[in-house]
């Protein structure tokens, strides 16, 4: 069974910074580029950040670059999205995808 878990969002002040995992079971990544996408209330999901099967290749949204880090472990299954100097525009809920797998996704806040 496929699964693609996203954790680590929550509530955090503007300025501050969060890693979210996406954890998946069920395919080897290795294959397959991931991606990071957010949606926040009211808007279209958008597409935060992409990565290569390797790693050796990132892209990120103009509105998130020098800010997000996309990163990947293969032999963990595993992608990472590292987000620092967060601002309230960045609230959304971020989901990781993968082939035709999208995960639940998990909840970021960024308020005072």
């Amino acid at each position: 069974q496929v699964q693609l878990v996203e954790s680590g969002g929550g509530l955090v002040p503007p300025g501050g910074s969060l890693r979210l995992s996406c954890v998946v079971s069920g395919f080897p990544i290795s294959n397959y580029v991931m991606y990071w996408y957010r949606q926040a209330p009211g808007k279209e999901r958008e597409l935060v950040a992409r990565i290569s099967n390797t790693g050796g290749s990132t892209n990120y949204a103009d509105s998130v670059k020098g800010r997000f880090t996309i990163f990947r472990d293969n032999a963990k299954n595993s992608v990472y999205l590292q987000m620092n100097s967060l601002k309230p525009e960045d609230t959304a809920v971020y989901y990781c995808q993968a082939f035709v797998y999208w995960g639940q996704g998990t909840q970021v806040t960024v308020s005072s």
